[in-house]
């Protein structure tokens, strides 16, 4: 099992970037290249027309913001969120929970943005980068507390 744990930064850089292309290649469109189609479609399921752009950004800098490691923890909480609004929402998980086919994928990017938000992004990122050193320094060191 030690010999696993060796991989952790490899899987949580893997699940970053897995996870930041998809969300990249979903957002993108939302803002850029059919947002018209985008807005009709979240005012036809009944959501306010400003969630597309919400959805939008989130999905597209969420995606690169999951690439590069930095803020890991947030974004994936707020894409965690997000996809879970989709999930019951949009593809009917508690309509239909027999119906899986209808909510695997979103369900799926959902289940893997928690695990990030839990997880963190791992050594290889940013966040490790920028904010262990800060974690190393804010430590108090161990022994005693006494002045003599």
């Amino acid at each position: 099992m030690e010999g696993l744990e060796k991989l952790k930064p490899l899987a949580l850089l893997l699940l970053r970037v897995g996870l930041g292309v998809i969300f990249i290649s979903h957002g993108y469109p939302k803002l850029f290249t059919q947002l018209q189609r985008t807005t009709e479609a979240f005012r036809n399921m009944g959501f306010p027309v400003y969630f597309a752009y919400v959805a939008g950004v989130l999905e597209f800098f969420g995606g690169i913001l999951l690439i590069a490691g930095l803020f890991t923890r947030i974004t994936g909480l707020l894409l965690a969120i997000e996809m879970g609004v989709a999930v019951v929402k949009v593809h009917g998980m508690l309509a239909n929970p027999m119906a899986v086919h209808n909510y695997e994928f979103p369900l799926a990017l959902m289940v893997g943005s928690f695990a990030l938000a839990g997880a963190g992004a791992g050594l290889i990122s940013l966040d490790h980068a920028i904010f262990a050193k800060q974690r190393s320094f804010s430590k108090k060191p161990k022994g005693r507390d006494k002045r003599d």
